[in-house]
């Protein structure tokens, strides 16, 4: 069985995300844009590959607001979250990629789409990289 997490800790990641990536987005193509996504980077690079309870902000939402929340009624699989954090560092990656190569348009374009992908979870709880995951899965498994 796979870990099973509080689905309230990624919908908070998410809304620390909105706000990074807004910032970067406004920001762009300046020095301060660059350090943002970078430091999203490292964020998502940590979910993704090390695991969500590596991921800063889900360690502030354990450490901070889950206490004052307290248990979850529902918990769910970690894989599909997961997921959504190495898409986030695809996105991050390939608007760095872009601003090193001088293409600040096609920069500006995948910060709007991280930026409305992030929106999305903190908004309206919809985790556009975990419906990726859970289609994917579905796909391989037919």
């Amino acid at each position: 069985m796979s870990k099973q997490i509080d689905p309230r800790g990624p919908r908070f990641g998410a809304a620390i995300t909105t706000v990074v990536v807004a910032a970067a987005l406004v920001t762009l193509p300046n020095t301060a844009a660059y350090v943002l996504l970078g430091f999203q980077l490292v964020a998502h690079a940590l979910g993704a590959f090390v695991g969500l309870s590596a991921q800063p902000y889900g360690i502030l939402y354990r450490k901070l607001v889950q206490p004052r929340l307290g248990k979850p009624t529902d918990l769910e699989d970690e894989a599909p979250p997961k997921f959504a954090q190495l898409v986030g560092f695809l996105f991050a990656a390939a608007a760095l990629i872009a601003l090193a190569l001088d293409q600040t348009a096609a920069a500006q374009i995948i910060v709007a789409l991280h930026l409305a992908a992030s929106f999305l979870n903190a908004a309206f709880n919809f985790c556009l990289g975990c419906q990726m995951y859970l289609i994917g899965k579905r796909i391989i498994s037919n």
